[in-house]
């Protein structure tokens, strides 16, 4: 999931409390309603999330767009539906940069040798038949692009150091529970001056500098290493390396001059709606502090962070975790390693013990590659021309298994399926399923649907999207159609107590009277919602998913609750029969309030091909 411009929104359901009924216990039904009975039996007492997300997340593993695991993956979901009797196909809406990842072996062979831990960012081109061994150099900070271009062919066949090296890898719990408020305050200073030192360079109006940018290269990163790296490897430069670390919790003492950056360089955590290529400050969606020192560090007055001018997060965020995003080098492979292995390698060089570092690395460029969604079919019998869609984006990035972003949203869809076909086998309006592709690169299969169906969007009684991590759904949120209200409102009150014991009855507004805010850049139901049609997004319990899995090397099986994600498929799988079942229509009547003038040409079109983002 891209970082998220959050959709503004007026209604919510919100949690009471942290923890949910206890899984075992039965609950109070409002109504009589058999097929809601039988949802709850299927979905809690004969579950299949363990097996499918073991096998899912496993055996089949990450899903980067074009990349050969995705549609392995995707073959594996349309035979389970088939197996369960639904309908289900790959649509191909256009195709993307294909990417082979084979095995990464990164080593430090001077002046000492370890094995370090890392992996290749995606798309990198790989070593060939034979590893790249040379020195490791950090990239200077110039005055400017002129002298940059006359630093270059001292790079030439060396390895070049990307980012800047985090004076601590502990995470910022450790220093808030355990650091005097001297030595904290020094921790502080010494990573705000960091990252005032690696940051984006502005001109004197505090805009970026296009002769300057990233440390005067007149370049930028991007997610990973952009222009700037595409740049060093004509020069003849032969790898690089950098490393994204998590972000968490300090105060940053400069914050009113500081500018984003510190962790290499421009690039906006998901470039947008439609994956923007404009350069930018370093995503500022690391995390946060962890759920359990929130408080405490806000009583002690060291909340704000590092970047952007002051409010967005800083310090290092959970152990050895790191983002790993892309690149655009077609000959130099570009590597990131963990906080510690990247300060190692760092430190050497700047106190010039000449590292040697090795890279052995297997992969393959393959081109254009098809892109598709992947969909399941329920037909409705009484309505068939509308529909009721359950919505969660297919890819992820392949640093790790792309478990809880969105391996969860994923088979939260395909067991509330299974549900529905068991419990609900002809269901009064068609259900829909979307997987999504190429959401991490701006919401670009959804944005296809919307626009290769119009008779779906024009049927749309309702769509639910889950795109936040592992956790129970504790929200449902919307805007853009004054009608939404009543009719969520009438679903709520035939769920079983399970639910409504965990969600709050003061419920903030059932108007949902908000404007979309269009080009929408957080994640699919937001396309959806912008063009004005029934979009629910379903917010989950934290499970400190920006801290620890978020786009990370630790996004795997072990990090899913299953508890958690039974209780979310089967809450789907109610919603779902109750919009199938009401009545009414939910009417397209728009919410009052300023429509963007350009609307609905706002919400975007979809690239059909690949589109860079550098």
């Amino acid at each position: 999931m891209p970082r998220l411009r959050t959709l503004s929104v007026a209604g919510a359901f919100a949690l009471l409390s942290v923890g949910a009924a206890p899984l075992a216990s039965q609950p109070r039904f409002p109504t009589a309603d058999p097929n809601i009975q039988r949802i709850w039996r299927l979905g809690m007492d004969s579950s299949r999330v363990q097996q499918l997300a073991q096998t899912f997340l496993d055996s089949l593993g990450p899903r980067l767009t074009g990349a050969p695991g995705t549609r392995a993956a995707s073959d594996w979901v349309i035979n389970s539906y088939k197996s369960w009797g639904i309908d289900a196909r790959r649509e191909q809406y256009g195709t993307w940069r294909g990417w082979r990842r084979g095995v990464s072996h990164i080593d430090l062979v001077q002046p000492r040798v370890r094995s370090l831990e890392g992996t290749m960012l995606a798309w990198s081109p790989g070593t060939g038949n034979r590893p790249v061994t040379a020195e490791a150099v950090v990239l200077p900070k110039f005055s400017d692009s002129t002298e940059f271009v006359k630093w270059l062919p001292q790079a030439k066949g060396k390895i070049v150091l990307l980012s800047p090296a985090w004076p601590t890898c502990r995470p910022s719990e450790d220093w808030l529970r355990w650091a005097t408020p001297e030595s904290k305050a020094r921790m502080d200073t010494t990573i705000a001056l960091m990252q005032r030192e690696w940051a984006v360079m502005n001109d004197s109006a505090g805009r970026p500098d296009s002769t300057k940018l990233y440390r005067g290269t007149g370049y930028g990163l991007a997610l990973g290493t952009g222009k700037l790296g595409m740049r060093l490897e004509k020069a003849g430069v032969v790898g690089m390396i950098s490393s994204r670390n998590k972000l968490s919790g300090f105060a940053n003492p400069f914050a009113a001059a500081a500018v984003a950056g510190g962790r290499g360089g421009g690039g906006r955590g998901g470039g947008g709606g439609r994956g923007g290529a404009q350069p930018g400050p370093a995503s500022a969606r690391g995390g946060g502090p962890a759920a359990s020192i929130a408080a405490t560090a806000a009583a002690a007055g060291r909340g704000g962070g590092f970047g952007g001018g002051g409010g967005g997060p800083g310090g290092a965020g959970g152990w050895g975790t790191i983002e790993i995003f892309e690149t655009y080098n077609t000959v130099a492979p570009a590597v990131t390693l963990t906080c510690e292995d990247y300060g190692l390698v760092f430190r050497l060089a700047e106190n010039r013990q000449k590292p040697v570092v090795r890279l052995d690395l297997d992969a393959q460029l393959l081109g254009e590659q098809p892109a598709f969604n992947t969909i399941g079919v329920i037909k409705g019998t009484e309505k068939p021309d509308e529909y009721v869609m359950l919505s969660a984006h297919f890819d992820s990035w392949d640093g790790s298994s792309g478990a809880t972003d969105n391996g969860t949203g994923t088979l939260m869809a395909m067991e509330a399926m299974r549900i529905l076909k068991l419990a609900y086998p002809n269901p009064k309006r068609t259900i829909m399923v979307g997987h999504w592709a190429s959401e991490e690169q701006g919401l670009n299969g959804s944005t296809a649907f919307t626009e290769d169906h119009p008779e779906v969007m024009k049927g749309l009684q309702a769509l639910f999207n889950q795109d936040n991590g592992t956790g129970r759904v504790q929200s449902l949120s919307s805007s853009g159609l004054s009608d939404i209200g009543r009719h969520l409102k009438s679903w709520y009150e035939k769920l079983p107590s399970f639910y409504t014991d965990s969600l709050s009855h003061n419920v903030v507004s059932w108007s949902f009277n908000d404007v979309p805010t269009g080009n929408p850049g957080g994640t699919d139901g937001a396309v959806f919602a912008c063009f004005a049609t029934p979009s629910f997004g379903m917010g989950a319990v934290g499970w400190n998913y920006n801290t620890y899995t978020w786009h990370t090397n630790r996004d795997t099986y072990d990090k899913v609750v299953m508890d958690d994600l039974k209780h979310n498929a089967t809450l789907a799988a109610t919603l779902v029969y109750l919009a199938s079942e009401d009545p009414d229509f939910i009417a397209r009547e728009k919410a009052p309030g300023t429509w963007p003038a350009n609307w609905p040409a706002n919400c975007g079109k979809v690239p059909r091909v690949t589109r860079p983002r550098y």
